[in-house]
C-alpha cells in the first residue's frame, strides 16, 4: 500500500539520496575553477602582442581567467613587435616596457593614429642571468657593480677571472676561471634591451657611446630597442626573454651571461642572477621587495592629458640611495584602446575591460611567485581609472583596500618598502661575501682555498684565498631548483693533456682550454656557445581542475540517472 512503512521509508531513502547527490554536484560545482554563471560566455576573445618580459604574469593571468569564460591570447613577438601590432590594427592590446616615441638608429618610433592610453601592468626587475662554474660546481653567489656589467656587455672585460671581477667578488676571487665572458643579448627588438640601455646610456655613457660607434651608430647613443652588435666580438643573440635565458641555461654554455626579466631566472630556469651593486654600496637582487622599495623613487607622468600619462623616469631609482633597492627596476605597460576603431568593437572592450580589472588587483596577489613585484598603491589607482577609458567595458566600482595587493596596506602606504628586509653585512661591498644562492638557484656557493667549489654546504659561508666572508640571515639555506627542465648541472669539458700557455695567455682550469690574453681561444678557436633547444616552463597546468570536471561529471550521472533507477527497484520491492 502507498501508504505503508515500506513505501514510505523507501520513498525518504530515495528523497535523502537525491538531496545528498545534488548538494553533492552543487559544491564541486562551487569547488570547480571553471564553473561561473552562464553569462561568462557573454565575454568575445581578444589578442595582443608585444613584451617576452612581461610574458610569465600575462600567461598566468590569462590561463585564471579561463574560469570566468575568457579568452585572452597573447603572443609574446616582444615589445617592438606588439607596439607596431597595435599600431596596424592587428590586436586588440599591446604589452611593452618602452612607450612610443624611442629613437632607435635615428629612426623615431612614431605613434599610433587610432586612440590609445598606458596602462600599468606588472613590475620587475631586469636581471643578469648567468651560468658559470667553478670546479664542475655552479656559482650561483655572484656579485658585479653596474661598470663591471656595462664593460661585459661592451666587450672590455672579455674573461670570468678580470681583475673587476675579482674585486666584485672577494670570496671567489682565487677561483675565477679564466674562461671567457659570453654577453648574450636580444636579437629581436625588445623592450628589456631598451631598459637595459636606457640604463647603460645615463649611468655609463662614455662605455656605451664608444661601443655604439664601434657597432656603426653615431654617438650619442642612448636607448635603443635592437642591441648593435660589433662585428667579431663573440656576443650570441637569441630572440626573445625564452631564447636568451634558454641559451644561458644550457649545461653547455658555461661562461654566458645574459640580461633578462627575474621572472626568467626564477620561475622558467632555475638559475642564478647577479647581485648588483647599489648606490649605497650594497649589492642586492631583485626581488619583489628590493624592487618595490626602488621604485618608490620612479617620477611617474601624472597629467592625464599628456600623450605619455603614467610614463615612467627611472633615474632616481638608478642611483637610490636605500641599501635595499635594486638599481634596474621598472614596470611595464598595457597600450589600451581608447576609441571603436581599428576593428575594435564594444564586445572585445567588455573582455578586455574585465581582465583588466582581474590583473590590476587579484592578479597582483601572488606575481611574486612568478619573479615579479606587484604595482604599488599610486599605478593600481592610476590603472583603474584607464580602465574606464576602454570602450564597452562594464564599469566596476572597487575599493582599493579591497585589491589585497601586498605592496600596500589599507592607509595605502607602500607595505614591502617598509617591511623589505635590509641586506647583511656580507652584500656590502667590501673583503666579505653572502655564500648565500639567488635567482632559481638558492643553494649557497662555497669555494675552498684550493680552488675547487661546491654547492649546497650547510654553513653558508664562502672562503676565498683573500678572505672569507660569513653569510647573513638565510646563508645556509638550501633551495630546489627551477621548474623548467633547463636548470640541470652544467658539465664540465676536460681539456686535451700537454697543453702550454703562450706569452699573455691562461688556461681555464675548467675546460683546460688555452685562454688568449683578449678573452678569445688561443688557437685561433672562436671559443663561443652554441645553443641548444631548451623546453622551459611558461604556464602552470591545470591538473585539479581536470579531477574536479570528471568527479563533477560523475556526480552529475549519478543525479540525473540513479534516481530513477532506484525509484523503479524500490516500486518492485514493495509490490
Amino acid at each position: 500500500m502507498p501508504g505503508s512503512p515500506p513505501a514510505k521509508s523507501a520513498r525518504l531513502r530515495l528523497r535523502a539520496v537525491t538531496a545528498l547527490a545534488c548538494l553533492a554536484v552543487l559544491l564541486f560545482g562551487f569547488a570547480l575553477p571553471g564553473a561561473e554563471p552562464a553569462a561568462a560566455a557573454s565575454y568575445v576573445p581578444i589578442s595582443g602582442a608585444g613584451s617576452t618580459w612581461s610574458q610569465n604574469a600575462l600567461d598566468q593571468w590569462r590561463a585564471n581567467v579561463k574560469q570566468y569564460g575568457m579568452t585572452v591570447n597573447y603572443n609574446g613577438t616582444g615589445s617592438s613587435d606588439g607596439r607596431n601590432q597595435f599600431r596596424n590594427g592587428t590586436v586588440d592590446y599591446g604589452v611593452s616596457e618602452i612607450p612610443y616615441g624611442i629613437k632607435d638608429s635615428g629612426v623615431v618610433d612614431p605613434p599610433p593614429s587610432r586612440k590609445y592610453a598606458y596602462m600599468p601592468i606588472v613590475a620587475g626587475g631586469t636581471s643578469f642571468m648567468y651560468n658559470l662554474t667553478i670546479g664542475n660546481r655552479r656559482v650561483t653567489n655572484l656579485r658585479l657593480s653596474g661598470e663591471v656589467i656595462a664593460k661585459m656587455f661592451t666587450g672590455q672585460i672579455k674573461t670570468w677571472n678580470d681583475p673587476a671581477i675579482k674585486a666584485d667578488n672577494p670570496a671567489l676571487a682565487g677561483a675565477l676561471p679564466a674562461r671567457k665572458v659570453v654577453p648574450v643579448v636580444r636579437s629581436d627588438g625588445s623592450g628589456t634591451t631598451a631598459q637595459f640601455t636606457t640604463w647603460m646610456s645615463k649611468q655609463h655613457t662614455s662605455l656605451w657611446d664608444a661601443y655604439c660607434r664601434r657597432a656603426g651608430r653615431p654617438a650619442p647613443c642612448g636607448a635603443t630597442s635592437n642591441y648593435p652588435l660589433v662585428p667579431g666580438s663573440g656576443f650570441v643573440g637569441q630572440s626573445g626573454s625564452n631564447g636568451v635565458s634558454g641559451y644561458v641555461a644550457q649545461g653547455g654554455n658555461v661562461g654566458t651571461i645574459t640580461y633578462v626579466e627575474y621572472s626568467y631566472a626564477v620561475y622558467t630556469t632555475g638559475f642564478p642572477v647577479a647581485k648588483v651593486l647599489n648606490a649605497a654600496g650594497y649589492y642586492t637582487e631583485p626581488t619583489a621587495k628590493n624592487v618595490a622599495v626602488a621604485l618608490t623613487k620612479a617620477r611617474i607622468n601624472e597629467n592625464s592629458s599628456s600623450p605619455g600619462y603614467l610614463t615612467q623616469i627611472l633615474d632616481d631609482v638608478y642611483n637610490d640611495r636605500d641599501a635595499r633597492a635594486y638599481p634596474l627596476s621598472s614596470y611595464s605597460y598595457m597600450v589600451v584602446p581608447t576609441a571603436l576603431e581599428s576593428n575594435f568593437n564594444t564586445q572585445k572592450g567588455k573582455t578586455l575591460g574585465a581582465f583588466a580589472y582581474y590583473f590590476l588587483c587579484q592578479g597582483q596577489q601572488h606575481v611574486d611567485n612568478l619573479g615579479y613585484s606587484p604595482l604599488p598603491i599610486n599605478l593600481v589607482q592610476a590603472g583603474l581609472k584607464q580602465v574606464r577609458r576602454i570602450p564597452g567595458v562594464d564599469v566596476e566600482k572597487i575599493n582599493i583596500k579591497d585589491c589585497h595587493n601586498p605592496t600596500f596596506s589599507s592607509d595605502g602606504s607602500n607595505t614591502l618598502a617598509k617591511t623589505a628586509p635590509y641586506p647583511p653585512a656580507c652584500d656590502k661591498k667590501g673583503a666579505a661575501q653572502c655564500a648565500t644562492g639567488t635567482g632559481g638557484a638558492k643553494a649557497p656557493t662555497t669555494v675552498n682555498g684550493n680552488g675547487s667549489g661546491s654547492n649546497g654546504g650547510s654553513s653558508g659561508s664562502a672562503q676565498g684565498t683573500t678572505g672569507s666572508g660569513g653569510a647573513g640571515p638565510g646563508g645556509s639555506a638550501s633551495g630546489a631548483g627551477g621548474k623548467g627542465t633547463a636548470g640541470a648541472s652544467a658539465g664540465a669539458a676536460t681539456g686535451a693533456g700537454g697543453t702550454s700557455a703562450g706569452p699573455g695567455a691562461t688556461i681555464d682550469p675548467d675546460t683546460g682550454q688555452v685562454v688568449g690574453a683578449d678573452g678569445g681561444a688561443a688557437d685561433g678557436g672562436s671559443g663561443d656557445a652554441f645553443a641548444v633547444p631548451v623546453t622551459t616552463a611558461t604556464s602552470i597546468g591545470g591538473g585539479m581542475r581536470t579531477a574536479l570536471m570528471v568527479v563533477a561529471g560523475v556526480l552529475l550521472v549519478v543525479v540525473t540517472v540513479g534516481p530513477p533507477l532506484l525509484n523503479r527497484r524500490l516500486k518492485r520491492s514493495t509490490s
